[in-house]
């Protein structure tokens, strides 16, 4: 830790209804205005994942915000995966398949 900041990273699989909601917009828009950087992607089984790293502050309210979810979308769950920072990104971005 320094300067009271860590880094970090998570991948996050959001399940429910989450495909065909802008759930990826969201999330894109979402972590861009905490300063993240990652990836927002559908998976073929109709979850959405979401690789962030950055400030472990940012990171946990990323997490909160995808719990809820943009109008429309029906979150039943998230499930986050803590990894270690590696600087593997300078942006987000949504991967379309």
């Amino acid at each position: 830790m320094q300067n009271g900041t860590s880094k970090a990273a998570f991948r996050a699989i959001v399940s429910g209804r989450v495909q065909g909601v802008f759930f990826r917009m969201f999330a894109y828009r979402e972590a861009r205005g905490l300063g993240l950087c990652g990836t927002a992607r559908n998976l073929p089984d109709g979850r959405v994942e979401v690789a962030a790293e950055g400030e472990r502050v940012s990171l946990e309210a990323l997490a909160r915000r995808l719990r809820k979810g943009p109008p429309g979308a029906v979150v039943q769950d998230v499930a986050v995966e803590w990894e270690e920072y590696r600087h593997t990104c300078d942006d987000f971005s949504i991967e379309y398949s």
